[in-house]
């Protein structure tokens, strides 16, 4: 396959790992935004959820595009059901990225409905959506 494969493949991981972090950072700036009172502090949170969120999304296109391009272009797990299952949660995980938008968009609107608490358990689903896709491509059942 050569040194594309291997730089495509590369890319992909280091966008993947990348945006992961702002998956798992973006609910903890909630956490805190739906807890805080202060206006001050509110407002920076915001801020640096609303860049945050800019930057994950400059991260998870090519991230989405290379990983494309390992499946349809280098036929990585072409015809396999390992392949069609890690897509399915990968759909999951541009879900919940788009969720997280959605609730920053409440934010900006200050029309938050929930609470630290619950964003604490909304923190948790990349987490285990990153645990299968990982086991997938590793194990490959």
């Amino acid at each position: 396959m050569g040194n594309a494969y291997l730089w495509t493949k590369t890319f992909h991981i280091v966008l993947i790992a990348s945006w992961f972090a702002g998956l798992f950072y973006l609910p903890r700036i909630f956490v805190n935004l739906a807890d805080e009172k202060n206006p001050e502090v509110q407002a920076r949170l915001l801020g640096m959820a609303n860049r945050l969120f800019r930057f994950m999304t400059i991260l998870a296109v090519p991230a989405v595009l290379l990983g494309l391009a390992l499946w349809l272009y280098f036929k990585i797990g072409s015809g396999e059901v390992w392949m069609h299952a890690k897509m399915f949660f990968v759909l999951l995980v541009i879900g919940y990225h788009h969720a997280c938008w959605g609730l920053l968009k409440k934010f900006r609107n200050g029309v938050n409905t929930h609470s630290g608490v619950w964003y604490r358990w909304f923190n948790e689903a990349p987490v285990l959506l990153l645990l299968i896709v990982t086991a997938l491509v590793v194990i490959k059942p």
